[in-house]
């Protein structure tokens, strides 16, 4: 079964100045078939939207991990997470 995680990270925008995203996600080593990163100072991308998108990519199971910026480099998951469907 392939499993899609939403990584939403908490926080205001100015946190995310020069963090390279990708690469935090990286570091973060997620089991996963995919993985979508969802921020808290984003109107235009969502969770409903990233849980779309992996749906139609197919994955069985969503879960959502919530995630802060630590040092303005890299990400660090909070424990906190959501399954959002399968």
């Amino acid at each position: 079964m392939k499993t899609g995680v939403i990584v939403y990270v908490l926080g205001g925008e100015g946190l995310y100045d020069g963090l390279d995203v990708e690469a935090a996600i990286r570091g973060l080593d997620i089991p996963a078939g995919r993985v979508e990163v969802v921020s808290a100072g984003s109107d235009d991308y969502d969770v409903m939207d990233a849980w779309w998108l992996l749906m139609a990519k197919g994955m069985k199971s969503v879960v959502c991990m919530l995630a802060e910026v630590v040092n303005h480099s890299k990400l660090r998951l909070t424990g906190r997470e959501l399954r959002l469907c399968g």
